[in-house]
């Protein structure tokens, strides 16, 4: 008998464990009770005398999902009741009880009430087909109180119902925010009656640059806009899902949309298009009179909308060309006392933050509204990296956290050789579920002004609701961890289980999304002074097969059995096989093996922590950067110069350097303007034995190649200088200029 129980324990142990691994996201504290299950089948009856909306909102989806009718009743075997919970850091606290006689919902807030019954219908569909939730106690909340995603209606534009079914997406996995990005330099899509050249004008464009825009006006311009009313129809919906709407209207900057429609608020009179290519324009707002009462009236429209407590003015990229050579914004700066146009910048956004406190808001702005000096009571959303918002909460200021880094959607999730159209740079689902909103730098009083985590899903390249969808997911559900405070990367692969088991549900839905989870990775390791190519995969049924001499893998090619050694120039490919047969794509990786490959490599100077591939030895791996995508294989820097020591052992032998560069201006990137080549027997007094200028390094298309006499210094120091400016001209003129490099071939 006792062993009867034993295994009967045991069996449930593992029924409930199934219930509670598959929780997106996974509840801070589940325990399994000793026995009985709720029963899913037959009539249903639901209590809806506390938290009602919630009530009614379980009872559609029960119905729907599990085909039974759901009785509302002032009493039934599921019931909600209202909880007080005192824990300051335990926001939207809630508890779920189920065993045999019934389900009790327990929750201090109706928006703790809807999270718990998103956990439940969950633990439904888990169990549909056992007909019964086994006997459990969830006691769960978030860690923050912001847990945001961003939609970026204005470069592609999408229809109102669209924009609900990203919002339903949010609110299956507990998300709170929407972020509704309404205006750029590529579209205007909020209606103001006032105003209405704002949308007749600036809602349409001609046919952009870098893709093919779909759904074209019958004059073969694109675009559109959300009315008044349609807008109200959102937040109403939204707020049925526990989600706020901030709405975001950039100024100063990327207002080119505006201009087209109100060329006189510019600093030139115009005229001016609605943008057609992307990137950074150099119009903006200029800082008169004309231009803040226009301001402030969108700005009494949009809150008469958004019954939101921010609004997001944007902030970011306001490149000051136009502003250095207007006579009325230099007029300006003197009658105000500022000291350049960068404060001339915070004069503006710290005038609109006045009007806008005035109405009963508060603002939210990207990182740039640092520049001059932050607005009183100004939230920062920290997007270039994590200084932003270190800054801002060691300053007192709220912060949200959504850097380049980790947080932003349109970055490639998977290999581009078999991923769509992107922008280009890389950012796949264990780095999403790696991030810790809280910065080490901020001690516990700090670390309060962090709201909480926001990705970031910028359209450019997503011309079509299938594409969000696919940009979006799986990455959604790491976010969703990271911002109910759930997730550990150290155990990400019982994360990654997870997420595989919810693919049936996002087929069942039609969802789209990305299977990059299931493709072979690479990486490139050091062993024992020896390079090494690592690949792995997921996959528990297949079997990996590679060549290294650039023909495609078959089933009789090798069988990858560990890392492979790397130790002269070539080609692999690999791929998973299950019964001689290939499954998903083919892994390409081209190796250029040279005399500085695989050695020890220093640099003075870190890259940008968005752009740091695999460190330094990036730049001695073998592999060559695609100018295309500058996440994987590249070094990016801000303002600073690349300056590597290279250790290249006391039998080296060599006469060229050979390193590449990118030059892309619209993404404020630039060619350097020097690069030198220095040597050393001690690594520590250098002599410079080559140097090349602008205009060979124009000529080179970007791959710099410097020859000199032969060396056999031991050290070889190679100095990149950043341009120090991005000049007159260029988006973003007298900003620091971006320098990628890659590849130091030594030989």
């Amino acid at each position: 008998m006792r062993k009867i129980l034993l295994l009967s324990f045991i069996f449930l142990y593992s029924f409930v464990a199934l219930a509670q691994k598959n929780l997106i996201p996974m509840p801070q504290h589940l325990e399994l009770l000793p026995q009985g299950a709720f029963p899913l089948k037959g009539n249903l009856s639901l209590a809806s005398n506390t938290f009602e909306p919630q009530a009614k909102y379980l009872a559609n989806e029960l119905e729907s999902l599990l085909k039974v009718n759901v009785n509302l009743k002032k009493s039934g075997t599921i019931r909600f009741q209202k909880i007080s919970h005192t824990v300051a850091e335990q926001h939207d606290y809630y508890e779920l009880k189920i065993d045999a006689k019934g389900i009790i919902i327990s929750a201090t807030s109706e928006s703790a009430a809807f999270y718990a019954v998103q956990t439940l219908l969950q633990l439904a569909e888990e169990n549909q087909i056992t007909g019964s939730i086994p006997a459990l106690e969830i006691k769960d909340y978030a860690k923050f109180t912001y847990r945001g995603a961003h939609l970026d209606v204005c470069r592609h534009f999408f229809t109102v119902d669209e924009v609900k079914l990203f919002l339903d997406y949010l609110s299956r996995y507990k998300l709170n925010k929407f972020h509704w990005h309404l205006t750029d330099d590529q579209g205007w899509r909020i209606e103001i009656k006032s105003h209405p050249k704002l949308t007749s004008i600036g809602g349409y464009r001609a046919v952009t640059e870098d893709v093919k825009d779909s759904k074209l006006t019958k004059d073969g311009r694109y675009g559109g806009f959300y009315t008044q009313e349609q807008i109200k129809d959102v937040v109403a919906y939204a707020k049925k899902l526990q989600i706020e709407v901030i709405p975001e209207i950039e100024m100063p900057g990327h207002a080119q949309a505006a201009l087209a429609a109100y060329p006189e608020l510019s600093c030139t009179g115009g005229p001016f298009q609605v943008g057609t290519s992307w990137g950074v324009m150099d119009d903006i707002y200029c800082p008169k009179e004309e231009t803040f009462a226009l301001l402030e009236d969108i700005i009494d429209e949009v809150i008469t909308l958004f019954p939101s407590h921010y609004i997001h003015i944007g902030g970011d990229e306001a490149p000051k060309t136009r502003w250095k050579t207007c006579a009325h914004c230099q007029e300006l700066i003197k009658k105000e006392g500022l000291k350049d146009e960068f404060e001339l910048q915070s004069y503006f956004i710290k005038r609109m933050e006045k009007y806008i406190n005035g109405k009963g808001k508060s603002i939210i702005g990207w990182d740039e509204i640092l520049e001059g000096g932050l607005a009183p009571n100004a939230t920062v959303m920290s997007w270039t990296g994590i200084a932003g918002a270190i800054h801002a909460a060691k300053a007192g200021h709220d912060a949200i956290m959504t850097p380049v880094s980790h947080m932003y959607l349109d970055y490639y999730q998977g290999n581009p050789q078999s991923e769509p159209l992107a922008f280009n740079a890389e950012l796949r689902l264990d780095k999403v579920y790696s991030f810790n909103p809280i910065p080490k730098e901020l001690n516990t009083t700090e670390a309060k002004h962090i709201l909480g985590p926001q990705a970031n899903m910028w359209t450019e390249y997503i011309t079509d609701f299938k594409h969000v969808e696919y940009m979006l997911f799986p990455r959604l559900l790491a976010l969703s961890e990271v911002a109910w405070g759930t997730s550990d990367p150290a155990a990400y692969k019982s994360f990654e289980q997870r997420v595989i088991h919810e693919f049936a549900y996002l087929d069942k839905m039609n969802i789209n999304y990305s299977k990059a989870i299931f493709e072979l990775n690479g990486h490139i390791v050091s062993k024992e002074g020896k390079m090494y190519y690592e690949l792995s995969t997921i996959k528990q049924d297949g079997t990996i097969r590679y060549t290294n001499d650039g023909s495609a893998p078959n089933a009789q090619s090798p069988v990858y059995q560990g890392p492979i050694l790397v130790d002269k120039t070539m080609t692999i490919l690999a791929a998973s096989f299950a019964n001689d047969r290939m499954i998903g794509s083919v892994l390409k990786q081209d190796f250029v093996i040279s005399q500085s490959t695989g050695k020890v490599i220093q640099l003075q100077h870190e890259p940008n922590e968005a752009y740091l591939a695999n460190g330094a030895a990036t730049l001695v791996d073998g592999v060559y950067g695609n100018k295309q995508y500058f996440k994987k294989n590249w070094l990016g820097f801000n303002g600073e110069d690349l300056v590597a020591t290279i250790d290249m052992g006391s039998a080296a032998s060599y006469s060229n350097v050979e390193l590449n560069v990118v030059d892309q201006n619209a993404s404020w990137i630039f060619y350097p303007q020097a690069v030198k080549v220095y040597v050393s027997n001690d690594n520590q007094n250098f002599s410079l034995i080559k140097e090349v200028g602008k205009e060979a390094i124009a000529a080179s298309k970007g791959t710099i190649k410097l020859t000199f006499e032969k060396q056999k210094a031991p050290f070889i120091k190679v100095e990149v200088q950043h341009l120090n400016q991005i000049p007159v001209g260029h988006a973003g003129a007298g900003l620091p200029a971006w320098l990628f490099v890659d590849e130091l071939t030594v030989y």
